[in-house]
């Protein structure tokens, strides 16, 4: 199962209106793959759908009930038959717990968790007809407790979790499940989640993180992870107590104080 061509496949992205799914897009369509754009802006979508060479648009609010299952029967009322689903939609807000509001915690978890289990659900027999399978953005922030941005790196916990759970089920039934983690990565995911989130980590390409995502894919591994440094914070942390890893992130996660003018004479 080591070699998996891209040409000809039709693979669904989702969140592929910027970032890392536009990254993917733009690698898959090099790579002479037939795309399905889901995300909520229409207009975005378009743009890049111009300016590749096989792809459709599916615009649809994966926070909102319902959504995944409209997405497939959409897919499927088209008449497409897709190979890999790239489940890549996700956002996080950096802050204290109780600074952040109840609404958003709940669309982190709706988006980051719900969309992603419900869309692998469904789409998941018609991957395993096809021999293809699915790639899921999850974060170096689900490799340790991750304070001021405890929801988010908890959903992303879930998705690596589930993802290398899937992986160990599947991979016998010919169907490929990897789970992508990045660390800080050039995207506008930090307009949203706060500059502070980034921590001051020197943050990574899209594309890189999505060539990666690919190549594990082909090789049919159950999770990566995105850059040397990365790879061996998470090995470090697991030398330690969960509680020093909590208290030592809560210090490079604290949201810093506002710095205040200098005073006049």
């Amino acid at each position: 199962m080591n070699d998996f061509d891209f040409a000809g496949k039709t693979v669904v992205v989702t969140g592929s209106s910027m970032g890392i799914g536009e990254a993917f897009a733009r690698e898959l369509d090099a790579r002479g793959a037939k795309l399905v754009l889901v995300a909520r802006s229409q207009d975005k979508l378009q743009a890049l759908a111009s300016r590749l060479q096989s792809a459709q648009v599916i615009v649809e609010d994966l926070t909102k009930p319902g959504a995944a299952g409209r997405v497939f029967e959409e897919v499927t009322r088209r008449g497409l038959d897709v190979d890999v689903l790239i489940n890549n939609a996700g956002f996080g807000e950096h802050g204290p717990f109780m600074d952040v509001s109840l609404e958003t915690q709940r669309g982190q978890i709706a988006l980051n968790i719900g969309a992603l289990v419900e869309l692998t659900h469904v789409f998941l027999p018609m991957l395993e007809r096809r021999h293809g399978g699915v790639i899921q953005v999850a974060s170096m922030a689900g490799y340790q407790p991750t304070p001021y941005f405890a929801v988010y790196g908890a959903t992303k916990a879930f998705v690596l979790s589930f993802s290398e759970a899937l992986w160990a089920e599947y991979k016998d039934r010919g169907v490929r499940v990897v789970a992508v983690s990045p660390g800080a990565t050039d995207t506008r995911f930090f307009v949203r989640a706060g500059e502070a989130a980034s921590s001051g980590f020197k943050r990574a390409s899209p594309e890189d993180v999505a060539r990666l995502g690919l190549e594990a894919f082909q090789k049919n591994r159950p999770s990566v992870i995105h850059g040397f440094t990365n790879q061996l914070a998470a090995l470090v942390s697991r030398l330690f107590s969960r509680a020093f890893v909590a208290k030592t992130m809560a210090r490079m996660a604290a949201p810093k104080p506002l710095a205040l003018p200098a005073p006049t004479r």
